[in-house]
């Protein structure tokens, strides 16, 4: 199985080398030879499907592969998987990512940890009169409220990541824009299938029965959400919507605690995210909730938590019993959800359940080998059936995550041109912004 990519010409790395077939097989070279920890993400989206990259000339790239893969050209336009340049990266070494070099219309300039990253207008980009702008300043704020408080004070243009709660408020505001994104993301509970009592399936599906999930919809996300009870939204094609979801019910999950051998209950850590996201906009307390449904079925959840690179880290690794996270798809697909989040080939990765059903692999893999949509959608329908009796999570909501911004920053469409390049933004503008300098906030 070959695909042949040609590259646009005359596209000039950052620090002045030339974008190439070279430079786009060595960086698959070393994603591929790197560990897996280092580039786990490599491995949960291509694993050891791609054979050989080749440079066939100075601008066309040979694919071959060891077998079909569906999703593979919405894998390659992902984020993680755009070419850097070889000669940066050999300068740098391991400190590359303090020193990022690629070929977008913004150059890297400065980065100033837990506060800030500048970007500058690349003079040279390939495409004439873009970008508009002349500097991009994303600022890190990690709490919803003060990135918020920042919007209003004009310390910066944009935020992404709103309380639910201040939904109605920001609407009221003239001066300011919000744009809504559909749904493509999940916020779950996940539990570690190889722990304890998580090890039991009746004591996984005895805690879905235990949470209510619309009173976590009703107290944190202002009903800006549905229940979940697939591990991917219903925009993604493959969503079964036959599933027969694990209704709030106490009394069912003391049942299955007790046909477990927990009829007194148990004692688990249930981990808390220290940070907001869309689809989590305050780890604590959703944990506190979780907590106090769990409670009421005798078992007592004690509730922890990390510095967030920590938190992602114990927790891949298995050190979690139970623990908050959720996944915003990267490019729509259902493989990006389903086999990426619960393969057994992701342990390690991004399976952090570390969930192992080889039947639910088997039809993973079937859905990736085969490019008849209708048969990739019917595989994974399967899947889920299966993935629901297995309970390898609690799939809590599916939220609508919304972002805003001051009105007066939509000043033109060239302007939008750049945002739609950061952040995918969709919006109607009148007036030139060249020359201006922007200040984004972000929650990573």
């Amino acid at each position: 199985m070959k695909h042949t990519l040609k590259l646009r010409k005359g596209v000039k790395f950052h620090d002045g080398t030339d974008f190439n077939a070279e430079a786009v097989v060595f960086n698959f070279e070393r994603w591929k030879a790197g560990n897996k920890e280092q580039f786990y993400y490599y491995n949960s989206q291509f694993g050891d499907v791609i054979k050989e990259v080749k440079a066939v000339d100075e601008h066309t790239v040979e694919f071959t592969l060891n077998r079909i893969l569906a999703p593979f050209y919405k894998n390659l336009a992902m984020s993680p998987f755009g070419i850097a340049s070889p000669a940066a990266i050999e300068k740098h070494g391991d400190k590359f990512i303090e020193n990022p070099v690629g070929t977008g219309p913004f150059k890297f300039k400065e980065w100033k940890r837990n506060d800030r990253v500048t970007l500058v207008k690349n003079e040279d980009y390939w495409e004439e009169g873009l970008p508009k702008l002349d500097e991009v300043i994303f600022r890190v704020i990690p709490e919803n409220s003060a990135r918020l408080n920042a919007l209003n004070t004009g310390e910066v243009d944009i935020i992404d990541g709103v309380n639910f709660s201040d939904v109605k408020a920001i609407e009221g505001n003239a001066d300011l824009q919000t744009f809504y994104r559909p749904s493509l993301n999940v916020a779950y509970l996940g539990l570690n299938n190889e722990r304890g009592p998580m090890k039991d399936k009746k004591v996984r599906q005895a805690l879905n029965y235990a949470v209510n999930k619309q009173a976590l919809i009703d107290a944190f996300y202002a009903g800006a959400a549905e229940p979940a009870k697939n591990p991917m939204p219903k925009s993604v094609a493959g969503y079964n919507d036959d599933v027969e979801a694990y209704e709030y019910d106490p009394e069912k999950a003391k049942e299955l605690l007790k046909e477990a051998g927990y009829e007194d209950g148990f004692e688990m850590e249930l981990w808390a995210m220290p940070v907001a996201r869309p689809y989590m906009p305050d780890g604590k307390k959703v944990a506190e909730a979780l907590q106090k449904d769990f409670a009421e079925v005798g078992v007592k959840a004690k509730i922890v938590s990390y510095e967030w690179a920590t938190y992602l880290e114990k927790a891949r690794t298995g050190e979690a019993d139970t623990f908050l996270l959720g996944w915003t798809g990267d490019n729509g697909d259902a493989d990006n959800f389903l086999y990426v989040l619960l393969d057994q080939d992701n342990i390690d990765s991004n399976n952090y359940a570390r969930y192992a059903n080889q039947e639910v692999h088997d039809l993973f893999i079937k859905a990736q080998s085969t490019n008849d949509q209708a048969e990739r959608e019917k595989l994974y329908k399967e899947a889920q059936l299966l993935i629901k009796e297995d309970a390898p999570w609690i799939p809590l909501v599916h939220s609508e995550p919304a972002l805003r911004e001051e009105q007066t920053l939509l000043v033109s469409r060239h302007i939008q041109q750049d945002l739609t390049c950061l952040l995918r933004l969709n919006s109607k503008n009148n007036a030139s912004g060249k020359g201006r300098t922007y200040a984004f906030s972000l929650f990573c």
